[in-house]
């Protein structure tokens, strides 16, 4: 069991499925980006606004899927794989219901929350008011699907995910720009084509439930459970998107250029975030299944290996971005400004991808473990004591968009030295079915 659980073949054999989901919806938002982009900067800047706010309920789905995968894999690694699968039905129907409410808040708030992200009332703020209403739809899908992934790898099955993610997601891609140009829909054409991909991706997740003939009815009690885990990951999750959201707002208030620029590296950021969670999936569904099982000591020796994988993947990233700073840009606007306020952002987002790699690993050893207390405190922390000062002084003294991405890179390091802590102290090692 040890030698098998934490060979390097093991990990990359989840770890390489996961990358492909992973990168499939950024992927599309960055095809998506670059559609719009085109229109011009009113558009461009309005998709960021809009974008962000889908982040947002894509981040809710990440605490589903990472709540179920850390506690499906304890259970799977336990012997008892009814059980894993169970936890993904009261995941799903929690995702649908949390899915729903993201519909009525939207198409109820969403006009105000464009405004406030967009810094006032304007041109900006109506387009994206329209794309967040229409793209909101899709917001049951998302979910249901991040539950679906979630109950998948805690059973360490990570190759139906592929299909289900992949296939949609490069349908709308294709959708897309056939909507936006031939057909003459413009922005709104990108959220149509949204909502397709993930209420298509979600469908095929629920299907797959049916098809493990367990029972579909909800209990309370497990429910429950995963809130009060999901609990815990959830205000680790508004920490980020609150620091996130204030940094398009901070950006906003620069104009549509700056707006615009930080959406485009904001995006390849994300993109490079979830194509190197992809070791911390591996990380969540290992460890679990480890400490499941009883074997701490495999736990500790995925975590070094891990971390180690991490950083070296960071660095190969790093150097991509970097080759990459005088052409990419200019592949999802032919604005000038746009390009030249990207340039500003990307020093930071090259330097900082070593170190994500790193502290994105050990997260997922964390969640995996069961750790999220941990990580809730110190995401919290590191946010209100280090990102959101460092964007509103951005703000204050005029630093623009330079300064907005120098508070994201003082935000990892933080988290970096804190999760290198929690790993050396050995706290997070519990064994056990649940923790």
């Amino acid at each position: 069991m040890s030698t098998v659980v934490a060979s390097p073949r093991r990990i990359a054999t989840l770890a390489l499925p996961a990358l492909v989901v992973l990168a499939a919806e950024p992927v599309y938002i960055l095809v998506d980006t670059a559609v719009v982009g085109h229109l011009g900067q009113v558009p461009l800047a309005a998709i960021a606004v809009g974008g962000t706010v889908l982040t947002l309920i894509a981040w809710i789905g990440t605490v589903v899927a990472y709540g179920t995968t850390g506690r499906s894999a304890r259970r799977f690694g336990a012997g008892d794989r009814a059980a894993a699968v169970a936890e993904g039905v009261q995941a799903s129907w929690l995702a649908l219901a949390v899915g729903l409410l993201v519909v009525v808040a939207m198409q109820i708030g969403g006009a105000a929350l464009a405004r406030t992200l967009a810094g006032g009332p304007g041109e900006v703020a109506d387009a994206a008011a329209l794309w967040l209403r229409i793209a909101a739809l899709g917001a049951p899908g998302l979910l249901l699907a991040a539950a679906g992934n979630g109950w998948m790898r805690g059973v360490q099955d990570t190759r139906r995910p592929i299909w289900f993610v992949l296939g949609p997601n490069l349908l709308s891609a294709a959708l897309c720009p056939l909507l936006v140009y031939p057909v003459g829909l413009g922005l709104v054409g990108s959220a149509v084509a949204n909502v397709v991909a993930q209420s298509i991706c979600g469908g095929l997740f629920v299907a797959a439930l049916i098809a493990e003939r367990v029972t579909l009815r909800p209990e309370p009690r497990l429910i429950r459970q995963q809130l009060v885990l999901s609990r815990d990951l959830l205000i680790r999750g508004v920490a980020f998107q609150a620091s996130f959201l204030s940094a398009i707002a901070v950006a906003s208030r620069f104009g549509p250029a700056t707006a615009g620029a930080h959406q485009i590296t904001l995006q390849l950021w994300f993109l490079t975030a979830l194509l190197l969670d992809a070791l911390a999936i591996a990380a969540q569904s290992l460890v679990g299944a480890a400490l499941g099982a009883g074997d701490a000591a495999v736990a500790r020796a995925l975590a070094r290996r891990l971390a180690l994988v991490g950083g070296a993947c960071g660095l190969a990233f790093a150097a991509l971005v970097a080759a990459g700073a005088g052409v990419v840009p200019t592949w999802f606007s032919n604005d000038p400004q746009v390009h030249q306020q990207a340039l500003l952002a990307w020093p930071w987002f090259a330097a900082m991808l070593p170190l994500a790699g790193v502290v994105f690993a050990l997260d997922g050893v964390l969640i995996g473990a069961g750790d999220v207390r941990y990580l809730r405190n110190l995401t919290v922390l590191a946010a209100l004591g280090g990102f959101l000062p460092a964007i509103w002084s951005a703000y204050v003294f005029g630093w623009g968009l330079g300064g907005i991405w120098a508070g994201l890179a003082f935000f990892v390091v933080l988290r970096l030295v804190a999760v290198l802590l929690r790993l050396r102290s050995g706290a997070w090692a519990v064994v056990g079915a649940v923790r």
